[in-house]
């Protein structure tokens, strides 16, 4: 049974080298290097963030949960990972800790590396084909702000890319614990376990998602994928337990048609 076409999401955050926030599509499991590149383009941070202080920085850096949006409003953007934004409103929903900022840096000169976001620094070093790279920058950014979300879950998608799956798992899963209330870690844990042929964990991961925020629509898409497999699989059984009923083929058959459709609907 092949799985169906799946989005992955990036908690990322444009800046003025980055184009604005879109969708980026993504075939079975989790993302390649080029995909990182891009997305970390093209996807904004959708979950929200709250204020909190690095043991022995004495910084602070605060980030707006933003509520619901209605279906075609626009997603706020987040603070890239080391920067500030304003207090949330009482009535926004429940927010995770950030890290504090970076310390500054003094750029050589416009445009040169020291000039641009770390998760901008790792989508060159991926743009290059340098995904060691891109691990350093993540490992020597968490070293002194290990509660960053962005950066974790950075690192985490470039540890699947560098196959490393058992780590990236084990990555995804400590953002679940310390941020609850962020979809894209267990939207990306789904994907891992789909990709792997567990369905039925993938379905809990994306339930999850979509419990800590509602309006987020690559969850709510992915499960409908996920269903499309779920049901495939369950034909597929059956019809070996009864490879004479016509009409268990039939329904496997329109099954694997549905999904090829929805593949080229991407």
């Amino acid at each position: 049974m092949s799985l169906l076409e799946w989005q992955v999401a990036i908690i990322s955050a444009p800046s003025s080298t980055l184009p604005p926030p879109a969708l980026l599509p993504r075939s079975r499991g989790i993302v390649s290097a080029t995909a990182v590149m891009l997305l970390l383009a093209t996807l904004a941070f959708l979950a929200p963030q709250a204020r909190a202080t690095e043991a022995g920085s004495g910084a602070t850096d605060a980030a707006s949960a933003p509520a619901p949006t209605a279906a075609g409003s626009a997603t706020p953007a987040a603070p890239a990972a080391g920067t500030s934004a304003p207090e949330a409103s009482p009535a926004a929903p429940a927010q995770a800790p950030s890290a504090a900022p970076p310390a500054a840096t003094t750029p050589s000169e416009p445009g040169s590396e020291e000039n641009i976001t770390p998760a901008a620094r790792i989508a060159l070093a991926l743009r290059k084909g340098d995904k060691t790279g891109a691990l350093k920058i993540a490992d020597e950014f968490l070293a002194t702000r290990p509660r960053d979300a962005q950066m974790r879950f950075l690192r985490a998608v470039v540890l699947g890319d560098l196959n490393r799956t058992d780590e990236a798992v084990a990555a995804l899963e400590s953002l679940t614990e310390d941020f609850p209330e962020l979809p894209e870690p267990y939207n990306n844990l789904a994907v891992i376990r789909a990709n792997q042929g567990k369905l039925a964990p993938a379905e809990r991961y994306l339930q999850l998602a979509i419990a800590a925020q509602p309006n987020y629509v690559t969850a709510r898409e992915n499960l409908g994928d996920l269903y499309i497999s779920m049901a495939a699989a369950a034909y597929a059984g059956a019809a070996r337990l009864e490879p004479e009923n016509l009409a268990l083929k039939k329904k496997l058959t329109m099954t694997r048609e549905l999904g090829g459709k929805l593949r080229s609907a991407r």
